[in-house]
């Protein structure tokens, strides 16, 4: 057996280069941070072919003291922390001292910095097989420049495992933008190949920071997204989360910050995931950047070499912090969150109809009540007169009231119709709305159904088409969840006791976690060291593979230490209910009905998105139909 020997610092380093440097973006990601660090209110990032040739991060931040530089390029050197308290509450983005003298050992480095209280900047080099560090006299501002060439020059083997120039230089802008999207107050600046690519001034105010993340993420999303801003005990969750029905076919729009640090975790993808269950098409991702922030002291973030994960003192709080917040955000969107920019754009159009002079509006941007612009807006053409008493369909001065409504809707529930007679009673007895007398509601007021399928309302932001069939559902659906929810979970005893082969961890999981399951209508009996005895389910899954369902919630408490597999194949059950209880397609509805189950969409949650994910209503706006009939032209 060969003796054993110390390594050389240089091959020492090129090891731990492996943990910290797997490409150019992995530099790009070190550097920026330590920038960070030093407080720079503004970094420039240049870039030459993706990143191997050239990465130069320039910083104005506090800089390095001339007696520092050779340290600095020196492993487990770093000024951030000095003790194991500083360790268990590191509130720096870098700190374990080891990224320069890694990058250094698989390039060609310089570092330039000068401190405010210095005359002279100072540049420190590293060449030769020892890593001998040369400091020489410079010229530069107060901060500090990282030049890194020639990247794994010396390492051949990493340097085959690069892919095109394109691909690596789209993971440097992924690294800065997600940079930029963690410090909000910063400017960054990004060059690749001499080339402008990203130029962001420092955000500080909330509209600066919206158009920031429409500058990174796309406009669409930040038009798509609901504001996430909530505290609990030591807890502070902020952000944008997309509506579902902007989903992505993949998981690359979603940034989650703990205390300024980029991360990606399980446990939090986890609550993310369950928040969106039931409003999320098959297959979809949901879009979110949200920003966490805790007590440096309850988050571990040692836990990972490029510290891209992170491990929570109390894990089961902060995702049931993270799923109730996300859950209640989505569950209170209504339709007149998604039809306030609708509206704006519709009324605030450049191309006036009509006579072109303009939309008169209120303080609230809605048209003023009794102007040409609000009948246009409510879809009375502008010379025609309407004499008191003349009812159309169309109008929405003479509709039905919500308790009027309730006899077709109880009706429709039913599935027994309505009868033409008690339609003619009702239409008898309504009183007629004053003009002006109440605010539009969000969804308009329908007008025609078409084919049997949709129903066409007419409202300020344009025209509204509605799925009935996926509408209703969604109505039935959460009416259901809450009736079970006012009600406990009942057990169904089996007849003949379920058993099952488990390893001796599932076993023990059994014993430890005996209430919560049952609190899941699950009674579950250990009679052996690996076998359980499943002697109740859930009423309501009596039909459910039993043994597929304890195995799927003993799976959840490894991974999580909790499970919500019981609720997921309970509303499941619920949705496969909803759909077959709901109105069906060609199913005619009377005006009062349609407009009896907009109201109905207007006051139940998620009501953007049927059981199964999809969307339930859109708008065209008025903007829109003028361009397509090129009104104002």
């Amino acid at each position: 057996m060969p003796h054993i020997h110390l390594l050389s610092p240089r091959l020492a380093n090129q090891i731990a280069a492996g943990e910290v440097v797997e490409r150019p973006a992995s530099v790009v990601k070190e550097l920026i941070e330590n920038a960070l660090d030093a407080g720079a209110s503004r970094v420039d990032v240049d870039i030459e072919q993706g990143g191997v040739k050239l990465i130069r991060v320039r910083d104005d931040g506090c800089g390095i003291a001339a007696e520092d530089l050779s340290l600095a390029l020196s492993r487990h050197a770093t000024s951030k922390i000095t003790s194991l308290d500083d360790l268990e509450a590191v509130a720096s983005l870098g700190f374990r001292g080891e990224a320069l003298a890694s990058i250094s050992s698989v390039s060609r480095l310089s570092l330039t910095s000068r401190t405010e209280n210095q005359e002279a900047a100072s540049k420190v080099e590293v060449e030769g097989r020892e890593m001998d560090a040369h400091v020489s006299p410079a010229a530069h501002p107060v901060g500090s420049t990282v030049e890194v060439r020639d990247l794994f020059f010396n390492t051949p083997a990493r340097r085959k495992f690069l892919r095109t120039e394109k691909t690596e230089f789209g993971h440097v802008e992924e690294c800065v933008r997600r940079q930029a999207l963690s410090c909000f107050d910063t400017g960054f600046n990004l060059r690749h190949n001499q080339r402008a690519v990203q130029n962001l001034r420092p955000a500080l105010s909330e509209l600066d920071k919206e158009r920031r993340i429409a500058s990174l993420c796309g406009q669409q999303f930040i038009d798509n997204a609901v504001v996430i801003n909530a505290e609990a005990t030591g807890l502070k969750l902020w952000g944008w989360v997309a509506l579902p029905t902007f989903s992505r076919s993949q998981a690359d729009l979603q940034y989650f910050f703990v205390n300024g640090r980029v991360i990606r975790d399980r446990l939090v993808a986890h609550a993310v995931r369950q928040a969106y269950r039931d409003v999320l098409y098959n297959n979809r991702h949901a879009a979110f950047v949200l920003y966490l922030e805790v007590d440096p002291g309850s988050v571990d973030v040692n836990v990972h070499p490029t510290k891209g994960e992170v491990r929570f003192r109390d894990g089961r709080l902060i995702h049931d912090f993270l799923f109730r917040t996300l859950h209640k955000a989505l569950a209170d969107v209504r339709p007149d969150d998604h039809l306030r920019g609708a509206v704006a754009q519709s009324l605030g159009r450049e191309n006036a109809v009509a006579t072109g002079t303009g939309v008169a509006a209120s303080a609230e941007g809605l048209p003023l009540p009794g102007s040409a612009a609000s009948e246009s807006a409510l879809g009375y053409p502008g010379g025609l007169k309407r004499t008191p008493g003349q009812v159309t369909h169309a109008d929405p001065q003479h509709q039905w009231q919500a308790s009027d409504q309730l006899g077709f809707y109880k009706a429709l529930n039913a599935g027994g119709g309505v009868s033409a007679g008690h339609q003619a009673s009702v239409a008898a007895h309504s009183p007629q709305m004053p003009e002006d007398s109440e605010q539009e509601p969000p969804l308009g007021y329908a007008i025609a159904q078409l084919h049997g399928i949709y129903i066409l309302a007419q409202s300020r932001a344009g025209l509204i088409m509605v799925d009935m069939h996926a509408a209703h559902e969604r109505i039935t659906y959460e009416r259901m969840k809450q009736a079970l929810a006012q009600q406990d979970l009942k057990s169904q005893p089996l007849l003949v006791p379920l058993s099952l082969a488990v390893s001796q961890k599932e076993a023990g999981l059994v014993e430890t976690h005996g209430d919560e399951l049952q609190q899941l209508g699950l009674v579950i009996e250990r009679i052996g060291p690996e076998t359980l005895a499943v002697r109740q389910i859930p009423a309501l899954l009596r039909g459910a593979d039993g043994e597929q369902l304890v195995r799927d919630v003993l799976s959840d408490l490894i991974e999580h230490g909790r499970s919500d597999r019981v609720e997921a194949v309970t509303q499941e059950l619920l949705g496969t209910m909803a759909c077959h209880g709901s109105v069906r397609a060609n199913r005619q509805l009377t005006i009062p009905e349609m407009n009896s189950l907009l109201r109905d969409m207007e006051s139940t949650e998620r009501s953007g998105q049927c059981n199964h994910g999809r969307p339930t209503w859109t708008v065209m706006t008025l903007a829109e139909l003028d361009k397509l009939f090129l009104r104002g032209r």
